[in-house]
């Protein structure tokens, strides 16, 4: 079995970000980090994430990206083409983190998950080390 290869998207000082990275970082998987702030949002990825786990879900409406739009721009997202816009402009109102795990290769489904969810991921095919 190959290892999965693993890719977080967020904003480095993100708590939710550090923590998900810490995990795997405990686990022993090897991960990438991709960086909203420094890197942007990668090309065709949205789309990807819209259809794995929903738009509404994607967009994060409690955070502070979301709550320092003008009314105006908020009362605009009502759908995930209108969504994807705010998204596409302000990368930081996406929840965070992100994780694409490629399991065992390239001929196997991507799994995507938002926020911290250490028991999805182990659901994904990894063990935790045992202490």
């Amino acid at each position: 079995m190959t290892r999965p290869r693993i890719t977080i998207y967020g904003i480095a000082n993100c708590d939710t970000v550090k923590k998900s990275r810490n995990w795997f970082t405990q686990q022993g998987l090897e991960h990438q980090f991709h960086d909203f702030k420094k890197q942007g949002l990668p090309a065709g990825r949205l789309p990807a994430w819209m259809t794995a786990v929903g738009w509404d879900k994607l967009l994060n409406r409690q955070g502070t990206t979301w709550r320092k739009l003008d009314s105006a721009t908020q009362a605009t997202v009502r759908d995930q083409a209108t969504a994807s816009a705010v998204m596409q402009a302000r990368p930081s109102v996406i929840k965070r983190p992100v994780v694409e795990w490629q399991p065992d290769g390239p001929t196997h489904v991507t799994h995507i998950s938002i926020g911290y969810v250490p028991e999805q991921w182990q659901a994904w095919g990894h063990q935790p080390s045992r202490a």
